[in-house]
């Protein structure tokens, strides 16, 4: 079977590294990006960049290819105009790192596409066309959206010619691409994935904010900062990230994340009266160790292969049950 060629909008850390595994895994891609400076890099590098994103897509439509969103979701609704006036009825994934915003926007700025939401849940600190690697999706685990089934008494609809709910045949390419690329595929809907990914990514890197805040706090002018080693460091780390994206991401997943800070915020209450109280900090350390632990065992997860014609409500099963899709059967 021919892998279908692969078109990238957009070419940072996710976009570009992207782009390098799919081309290292044998698939024809192009891509696109607004910076010209990126494009030069990315052509210097041997990666066919077409002059402008309405090229790219004309390219993608006479292909069939899936055309890739990899840029922060502000930038979205933009291209999203451009992919309805261009490729109107094309194959459409993402790798933004929040769902329902996405899965909205598509809908009302290009709502003939063929969308599956995508998110590789990989990254660094790095950002930019340098910062991206081929191998940089390599055993990590990968969202593919499977929102409500179509159910096969609906309409067609007379616009796109498909059922509503999941279009599993474009589930199916996401997913290869995402196996191409070294990745395991976890099955979840929009409002899932953006529940966890807010207390997973998302408060972490408002925690990592405020961590260096209070560290860089004038009291104790710079000894704190002299003094910070390994603790502050793996606390802190993803606070390197460019603050437009950080911004652009948490803002974007507004409702999960004000659950998860509230939740947050209520741990830390907690563990304040007690310190303030008893002195004793049991509860809320051993929680945390204990959490930890479920994590670690979360990284040997079951993997499996599933059928082609897999119904959505099993796939949404193996997500929630914590099991990784590898391959086909």
């Amino acid at each position: 079977m021919t892998s279908r060629p692969i078109c990238v909008l957009g070419l940072g850390l996710i976009g570009g590294s992207l782009a390098r595994a799919a081309v290292a895994a044998g698939r024809t891609v192009w891509a696109a990006t607004a910076s010209d400076s990126t494009a030069a890099a990315a052509i210097a590098d041997g990666f066919d960049v077409a002059p402008t994103t309405e090229e790219a897509l004309v390219r993608a439509q006479e292909t069939d290819a899936l055309v890739v969103l990899a840029m922060p979701l502000p930038s979205v609704p933009g291209v999203l105009r451009r992919v309805h006036a261009v490729a109107p009825y094309c194959r459409l994934t993402d790798v933004v790192s929040v769902k329902v915003a996405v899965r909205d926007a598509v809908e009302r700025y290009a709502p003939t596409a063929r969308y599956v939401g995508g998110h590789p849940m990989a990254g660094t600190a790095e950002s930019g066309w340098a910062a991206g690697s081929a191998a940089l999706f390599a055993g990590a685990n990968w969202v593919v959206t499977v929102d409500e089934s179509a159910d096969e008494s609906a309409e067609v609809s007379t616009v796109s010619g498909t059922l509503p709910g999941t279009d599993m045949e474009v589930w199916a390419d996401v997913a290869e691409l995402a196996w191409d690329c070294g990745s395991r595929v976890v099955p979840a809907t929009a409002e899932e994935h953006d529940a966890a990914v807010a207390r997973i990514s998302h408060l972490p890197h408002l925690l990592a904010a405020v961590l260096a805040s209070v560290a860089a706090s004038p009291e104790l002018g710079g000894l704190p900062m002299t003094l910070a080693a390994g603790s502050f460091a793996d606390a802190t780390r993803v606070a390197d990230t460019r603050p437009e994206l950080v911004l652009a991401m948490c803002e974007g997943n507004r409702p999960a994340l004000l659950a998860s800070v509230d939740d947050a915020l209520g741990r830390l209450g907690a563990a304040r009266g007690s310190l303030a109280s008893t002195g004793g900090l049991a509860a809320t350390v051993n929680a945390g160790h204990q959490a930890r632990q479920l994590w670690r065992a979360a990284r040997s997860a079951p993997e499996v292969k599933v059928a082609r014609d897999t119904p959505v409500a099993r796939l949404r099963e193996l997500g929630r049950s914590g099991q990784l899709i590898v391959g086909w059967e």
